[in-house]
């Protein structure tokens, strides 16, 4: 951390994880421990490079302010990963209740007789985080990752076996559910059918016999035997549905 009469910094350097044709970007965090309103202005000895937001502002007492400083994309790493890039921090007592549009460049000149606190950060690159190893669970001992990834990949499978068997069954019992209702409407049917035609052979019997009475005589031999075998007929039918 950085000791300065007016503001703290953290970290007390810029570390950018440099990566070849990529834009980084690093934070700072200005800590004001004091009673005062604090204005602040970041310079670089590179502006080109450098994009700091914000660049001026005020802290108030006893609150921090973050900066986002972004550096552009570079086509080469410099020599070593060195940087030669530097950064200045001013800060100086503003007027209690200040805000950004208060603050002048002519705060910040010394030779006008202000007094001027100066903090001085240097660039480091670092090295881009690595992305995480691949961690494997479950493995037991003496057994390998591959092994392990093997056995997660079969015990899946046959999670999908039980499924699809599982699927297949209910598939089977909703066929059969419904072929035995098929059968059944169609059992019905011919019985209803069967009663419909014995009611009617039994009107036309009743009125072969109401005619025989007025003739006075017998039913013909003929009738008999015909109204035997549909009597023989229906029944066999009736058993069967």
């Amino acid at each position: 951390m950085s000791n300065g009469e007016l503001l703290q910094i953290e970290p007390p350097e810029l570390q950018f994880p440099f990566e070849l044709k990529k834009q980084i970007s690093c934070s700072l965090q200005l800590i004001n421990k004091s009673d005062y309103y604090v204005a602040f202005k970041v310079k670089t000895t590179n502006p080109k490079k450098y994009c700091v937001r914000p660049n001026t502002g005020v802290v108030i007492p006893h609150s921090t302010c973050d900066l986002v400083v972004t550096m552009q994309a570079q086509k080469e790493a410099p020599p070593d990963m060195q940087c030669k890039d530097k950064f200045l921090l001013q800060s100086v007592v503003a007027n209690p209740g200040s805000t950004v549009k208060d603050i002048t460049a002519e705060m910040f000149n010394k030779d006008s007789g202000n007094h001027v606190d100066e903090n001085k950060l240097r660039v480091v690159y670092v090295s881009p985080p690595r992305p995480p190893s691949p961690v494997y669970e479950g493995v037991e001992e003496g057994s390998s990752p591959r092994d392990s990834a093997s056995d997660n990949g079969t015990a899946y499978q046959y999670a999908d076996s039980n499924a699809m068997f599982k699927g297949l069954g209910e598939q089977k019992e909703t066929t059969a559910e419904l072929q035995g209702q098929s059968l059944v409407s169609k059992l019905t049917e011919e019985k209803r059918s069967a009663l419909q035609l014995n009611q009617k052979l039994e009107r036309e019997l009743e009125m072969l016999r109401r005619q025989a009475r007025k003739n006075n005589g017998g039913i013909p031999f003929i009738y008999l035997v015909v109204a035997g075998l549909i009597g023989i007929f229906l029944g066999y039918l009736l058993k069967g549905v």
